[in-house]
């Protein structure tokens, strides 16, 4: 049973265990290593913890790049390029095999790629190892007439998720070229649902997820105050407002869930409204969802803990403040420390 206490170093064990092994029941998780590193890398940097990594810092950077999907020498596969989220598929740890040979289907993913660049951002890397001409090339071949993006090119769903994951790819990279920006800002405005709120298209229900996606999008891009009218912007506070039961729910008669702390959190502090959310009803719940043996935070309580739920915890107390903890890049979605980081590399990249 949670108590009121945020148990720290039980959750800085949970993500070190979450990087070294998991149980065989995640086995189906494999395509999204990428993506459960990430969890575990960015909770840790929120914790104030990666010296846990310290001696393993290299190699998982390394691992990292060894994902990247590379062009061949004809650069026949630039569609393709970006990040896999394992080694599932793909030429692991051979890039120069890679280039003489790709595999016909081995693709990068938008959301993989996301979190390999967020991941090297946070574990300090210099992103010199990045082929950014062919990320943005990759990013490009998945952009639909309608301004979303599918999430590979051998084609998939296409919605709010990964045009959050280009915007993202694209401000880390400081390019933009792969992005037509008015269509996808179109888009979003398109998916603005009758309750203020955000969908993952045009003509669905708003959510406290693609809420997110979409409003963080537009504010990367620097297009929020050109898209959205001063009354849109008002509604939209009141729709994430009203999310709040004692912690998030994500729609409207759902049950509340851990990680809309964050997903709609996050919203209102880019909206400069988080302050008028009741934090101690938010906190509270989210200390019930904690597990005092392992650590991590579930998505209910009494639940068992996973990785994007332990996440996603630990961004919502952030937002709140909690001591011991950073502050966070709420539209990025990593801490405030490594947004200085790639702030500073996009200084570098200017200058040279």
């Amino acid at each position: 049973m949670a108590g009121n206490e945020f148990v720290r170093e039980k959750h800085v064990k949970f993500f070190v265990r979450t990087l070294q092994i998991l149980p065989s029941s995640c086995a189906s998780l494999d395509t999204n290593r990428m993506t459960i590193a990430f969890f575990a890398l960015s909770g840790l940097d929120v914790l104030c913890a990666l010296n846990a990594i310290e001696k393993e810092k290299q190699e998982i950077i390394d691992w990292i790049y060894s994902l990247q999907v590379l062009p061949d020498d004809r650069g026949s596969n630039r569609p393709q390029c970006g990040f896999r989220g394992s080694s599932t598929l793909g030429h692991h740890h051979d890039p120069a095999k890679a280039r003489k040979k790709p595999i016909i289907y081995d693709s990068g993913h938008i959301a993989m790629t996301y979190t390999a660049l967020a991941s090297l951002v946070i574990l300090g890397d210099d992103l010199s190892r990045l082929d950014k001409d062919a990320i943005i090339s990759g990013l490009k071949a998945l952009q639909q007439d309608d301004g979303s993006f599918c999430a590979m090119p051998e084609g998939s769903e296409h919605d709010m998720r990964f045009v959050y994951c280009a915007s993202c790819i694209s401000y880390m990279l400081k390019d933009w070229s792969g992005i037509n920006i008015h269509t996808t800002a179109d888009y979003i405005k398109n998916s603005v649902s009758y309750e203020g709120g955000i969908a993952q298209g045009p003509d669905a229900e708003a959510h406290g997820g693609p809420t997110f996606c979409g409003l963080a999008s537009l504010v990367l891009m620097d297009k929020l105050q050109s898209s959205f009218t001063p009354k849109q912007v008002s509604r939209l506070k009141r729709w994430c407002i009203s999310r709040q039961q004692t912690g998030f729910q994500g729609r409207p008669n759902k049950p509340v869930d851990t990680c809309y702390s964050f997903w709609v959190g996050a919203t209102l502090q880019l909206l400069d409204t988080f302050e008028l959310s009741n934090f101690e009803f938010n906190r509270s719940y989210i200390l019930q969802t904690q597990s005092n043996v392992t650590g991590g935070f579930a998505k209910w309580p009494e639940s068992s803990p996973d990785a994007l739920h332990a996440y996603f915890g630990i961004c919502g107390l952030s937002l709140m403040k909690e001591p011991g903890l950073a502050s966070l890049h709420p539209a990025l979605n990593i801490s405030q420390r490594a947004a200085d980081h790639l702030h500073t590399l996009h200084q570098q990249w200017q200058e040279e």
